[in-house]
């Protein structure tokens, strides 16, 4: 097997894999034969206004912070509050408290923008007639609100069956596994995932994998020798990690991955090194030759070493995928204008990946007025101390300390004009 598996097998984990297809053909049995399942594709209005009025309704209905409200209307909007007044009015009625509203909300905000009476009110209806209490059904919509964005009461079932099996587990293993899978795609998703639960998949990873159409669990042959594959590399099924890396390994064929590991290894970059970084950044291995080659001249042309590099990713692999022209933005405001040393960057290279506008400007600024004043003394602080924590620690450690109230002003006036 290609070079990753030989240097990176875990003992452990293959003897994992030696009962999974064990687990596979035991997979809970969770509906009949049901057809394949489609995503509901539900416009929301955009707009300027729309995304104001949806703010400020977001705030006042349900009661959310202004800054997760402005995230939610990036992704749904509306200038009217007829229709969310509808749906947030079915959603009570139905026993969802306001918390359990605005979780569905903030994970699914386009549920806002669908037709409660012919859209949302048959579906919820259709999971009572199915035999769900009140508490089941408001708990098992409130953990995946997408099942109300399926179409179809067959696949909403089946898909419903899964989360209620997977989330309360009030089915026994020996009616579990008494029957075979039925065939098609969306039942060798829902076999997938159980045999990912059987692994030890934590249910906020299961989750996201059965309400996506863009995962590596359909289809059965391609599913199992990928799993044997990042089961064997040694990742563990209950971190994001795995997931990455199934999706890696399955996009990829064994060529892909021996082509781009000899890639790192032409640039010197011995096996272990990528494998080491491959655990930690599984999306390590998706970036071409090509990108690789550009990513290292864009830092040499900015004055570091070949080996500072090479440390640098190693501590930040996702500098690999960093764009060429973010990278030298961000290098010059650091070092250029703030006389940062390379060798900071390369010690906390992380940096690089924060947002220039949001973050690495306003706080940079904030820094080099607090010297002008000699408030601070004449040398720069510790680039983490500046750059890595969050926007409060910064602003307390930085702009509202000060007893001078018409500084303190000031200095919030920089950190949000920069």
């Amino acid at each position: 097997m290609y070079s990753l598996i030989r240097h990176g097998r875990s003992l452990v984990e293959l003897q994992k894999w030696r009962h999974l297809r064990v687990l596979v053909q035991k997979a809970s049995p969770l509906s009949n034969s049901f057809s394949s399942a489609s995503a509901a594709r539900l416009s929301p209005r955009v707009g300027r206004k729309g995304k104001s009025f949806t703010v400020s309704y977001l705030v006042d209905s349900l009661g959310l912070p202004k800054k997760l409200a402005e995230s939610v209307s990036r992704k749904v909007s509306f200038e009217d509050k007829d229709n969310p007044d509808s749906v947030l009015n079915l959603l009570r009625s139905h026993g969802f408290t306001d918390s359990q509203i605005s979780t569905i909300v903030t994970d699914y905000p386009q549920l806002l923008v669908a037709d409660a009476e012919k859209s949302l009110a048959p579906k919820l209806q259709f999971l009572q007639s199915r035999g769900a209490s009140s508490s089941e059904l408001t708990e098992i919509v409130s953990t995946v609100p997408k099942i109300l964005g399926k179409r179809g009461h067959k696949t909403i079932s089946v898909f419903y069956d899964f989360i209620k099996e997977t989330l309360l587990d009030k089915s026994s293993k020996s009616e579990k596994s008494c029957q075979p899978f039925p065939q098609g795609n969306l039942e060798n998703k829902i076999r997938n995932l159980s045999v990912l639960r059987e692994l030890g998949m934590p249910h906020k990873l299961l989750f996201p994998l059965l309400i996506s159409c863009d995962v590596p669990v359909f289809g059965k042959e391609k599913f199992e020798e990928s799993l044997k594959k990042v089961v064997e590399m040694g990742f563990d099924p209950s971190t994001s990690k795995f997931v990455e890396a199934l999706c890696v390994v399955q996009r990829l064929s064994d060529k892909n991955i021996e082509d781009k590991v000899n890639a790192y290894k032409r640039l010197g970059f011995d096996v272990e090194y990528v494998w080491t970084v491959f655990k930690r950044w599984p999306n390590f291995l998706t970036h071409s030759e090509k990108k690789i080659l550009n990513t290292i001249e864009t830092f040499l042309g900015l004055g570091f070493s070949r080996d500072e590099f090479s440390v640098l990713i190693k501590r930040f692999p996702q500098g690999i995928g960093l764009s060429a022209e973010m990278v030298k933005k961000k290098t010059e405001f650091l070092v250029k204008k703030m006389n940062w040393p390379l060798k900071a960057l390369v010690s906390n290279p992380a940096v690089l990946g924060y947002s220039l506008e949001k973050r690495t400007v306003p706080r940079g600024n904030v820094v080099q007025a607090l010297i002008s004043k000699g408030l601070i003394g004449s040398e720069l602080p510790s680039i983490s101390r500046v750059f890595v924590c969050t926007d409060q620690v910064f602003l307390n450690r930085y702009v509202k300390r000060h007893e001078d109230k018409q500084l303190e002003t000031e200095l919030m006036a920089i950190y949000r004009a920069s």
